[in-house]
């Protein structure tokens, strides 16, 4: 079925001669900060309530340093691109488990099925030992904890770190 889909959605696309061109040659914005005069008005919980209705997968993003296993709940993780393959996700900038992930250079994303909503909210809080209780191994590539009883992962190095307001 999705090969399927994918033909058509490849068959009816605008039929051209012309050679596309390269990402890197069409036009970019400049990279600025967003200025005080050009913010809406937007309170911040009604703002985090609105998106919270986006549905979207939940992962768990793991690493290991010299301290250990880490790992955070994760909601906002994304396929960027396939050729290179890259994965995106952001973090809060107080986040306490970033710089560990940061430091350890790679990471693996957990892709939570239907019913792990409990392993969700055991890597959603600050302070606990996250891993009490959790069954893992180690990803084949770079050694970042593989949870057990994920449907899905992705074995990843950090390739690049941009920033985002308040998010990484």
């Amino acid at each position: 079925m999705a090969a399927t889909a994918v033909r058509y959605l490849r068959s009816v696309g605008a039929a051209t001669t012309a050679e596309q061109p390269h990402p890197e040659a069409l036009p970019r914005p400049g990279l600025r900060a967003v200025r005080d005069d050009e913010r809406l008005p937007v309170d911040p919980a009604e703002f985090r309530r609105v998106l919270g209705n986006f549905a979207s997968g939940v992962t768990v993003v793991t690493a290991r340093d010299a301290d250990g296993p880490t790992g955070f709940a994760c909601q906002s993780f994304a396929s960027l691109s396939l050729d290179p393959p890259l994965v995106a996700f952001m973090v809060a900038r107080t986040s306490t488990t970033w710089p560990r992930i940061a430091r350890a250079g790679s990471f693996c994303v957990n892709i939570l099925g239907s019913g792990q909503g409990a392993l969700c909210r055991g890597f959603a809080v600050s302070g606990a030992d996250k891993f009490a209780g959790v069954a893992y191994g180690d990803a084949p590539a770079t050694g970042s904890p593989l949870l057990d009883s994920v449907p899905a992962w992705v074995d990843c190095r950090v390739h690049a770190v941009h920033t985002g307001g308040d998010h990484l």
